[in-house]
């Protein structure tokens, strides 16, 4: 790590900022490494549907008259003809155009919008910061995914009415074993789906709920061991698995001490693992562009990091693509295991259950052109598949690449076994890399 860079962050390898959760932690989102088994729960959004809990996502009701500017001054999004009812992917940046936080918006009233995940602190410090006329408040909430083919199907059995009229995106109300629940119809899998908010105390009461009228549509449980692999195959990065919060500034200082303060889950402990060894740890940021959510930004209003956005993106120098892994490559490592001495990195199966990110070299020729990130098994593929950010003029499908695979001599992580690090052939395939179900019109349907 730069030595400019704020002492409280001197090691390089692992972000020392722990804060523990200060809301309740639901019963749900104690997720096992498995409920049936990860081949089961990874065919479940595709050949019939999952629930999930993502309980522990910060909820910030956000009211007032300027409540709207501050999102628009901290947003990439535009706000323009931004209907009651409708949500958006908030993503949120630094001056850099380095991403601070992203997560879900949705807009209640004319003044009244609920922010998820991690803008919600963000958010939440600006406005604490700012001078909006404007008021926020944290609820305990659950947040549960429902996503697969037959997600729709559960709701109608379950809920007092139906959702086929609500598109992509957009929000209604819906009443769920006598909770007053709200349904945005949004998810991270790539098919049909919706996420459910509602107040924490009848977390278990909807549930239940959920499962007792799922059964007849083949629901499973989303359990932690594949979590990972719906955004995998849908082509959506995620924090920690793919990149660092740009938060870790000393200009971040009075942040963090916010975060620290309300003991918020944006600053959690956990190792950056990898061939690509960054000298600092901005290395590990990405920017919009970078991560494909370059597709939210709207020139229309000023925000932060809106100039360096606008000049990223007029020249981008890296995009985010998938990887298909070369499969006698990939066996190749495993084989190691059962062979007399040194060893490739074990890859774990289907992804890796450590809550730390793994940043690996991609190479062409031998020059570096990307770094590779979240890695993990598609069964329904039967296919090892990455996300990674590469040269522009390396993204296109086809295009042979090579990725690093493990650390050298020195393992920043203290839970990496001894290995030598290995070269895997890995191909550019399309993003996402599964044909994206989100947005049809269900109200034509039977």
């Amino acid at each position: 790590m730069d030595s400019d860079q704020d002492p409280e962050f001197g090691g390089a390898d692992v972000l020392d900022v722990m804060a523990r959760a200060n809301r309740r932690e639901d019963f749900s989102a104690r997720r096992p490494a498995q409920y049936t088994n990860w081949i089961d729960e990874q065919l479940s959004w595709k050949e019939t549907c999952y629930v999930g809990s993502w309980s522990s996502f910060a909820n910030l009701l956000l009211e007032g008259p300027e409540a709207i500017d501050l999102l628009a001054d901290l947003s990439i999004n535009s706000f323009a003809d931004y209907p009651v009812g409708g949500g958006k992917h908030l993503v949120q940046c630094d001056e850099d155009a380095n991403v601070v936080a992203e997560g879900v918006l949705v807009r209640e009233g004319a003044e009244t919008f609920v922010v998820h995940g991690v803008p919600a602190y963000w958010t939440a410090f600006n406005l604490e910061t700012g001078d909006y006329d404007a008021t926020c408040e944290f609820r305990d909430t659950f947040n549960y995914g429902i996503q697969g083919p037959n997600s729709l199907e559960v709701l109608d059995a379950l809920a007092d009415h139906s959702l086929r009229e609500v598109g992509f995106m957009r929000s209604g109300d819906i009443e769920i074993a006598g909770v007053d629940v709200t349904a945005v119809r949004f998810g991270m899998s790539g098919e049909l789906g919706f996420e459910l908010h509602g107040p924490g105390e009848h977390s278990e009461r909807v549930w239940n709920a959920i499962l007792e009228a799922g059964e007849e549509y083949g629901i499973r449980r989303l359990s932690s061991g594949t979590s990972s692999i719906n955004q995998l195959e849908a082509g959506i990065p995620s924090r920690v698995r793919d990149f660092v919060s740009a938060i870790f500034g000393a200009e971040m200082a009075d942040y963090r001490a916010y975060l620290r303060e309300h003991q918020t889950r944006d600053l959690i402990t956990h190792a950056v693992e990898g061939s690509f060894e960054a000298d600092d740890i901005s290395d590990y940021y990405r920017t919009p562009v970078e991560l494909g959510w370059d597709r939210y930004t709207k020139f229309d209003h000023d925000f932060v990091g809106r100039e360096a956005l606008e000049a990223e993106a007029a020249d981008p120098q890296r995009v985010l693509v998938t990887l298909e892994w070369n499969d006698e490559d990939v066996i190749d490592v495993y084989a190691s295991l059962f062979r007399e001495g040194p060893t490739g990195k074990y890859m774990e199966m289907p992804h890796q259950q450590k809550r730390s990110m793994i940043a690996d070299r991609v190479l062409k020729d031998g020059e570096d052109v990307g770094v590779a990130t979240m890695r993990g098994y598609s069964y329904y593929f039967r296919q090892m598949l990455s996300l990674a950010t590469v040269d522009v003029e390396h993204a296109d499908p086809g295009t042979e690449l090579t990725v690093l695979w493990g650390e050298g001599e020195n393992p920043a992580s203290p839970t990496v076994e001894d290995h030598v690090q290995t070269e895997v052939r890995a191909t550019v395939a399309e993003t996402p890399y599964k044909e994206d179900n989100r947005r049809k019109d269900l109200s034509q349907e039977e």
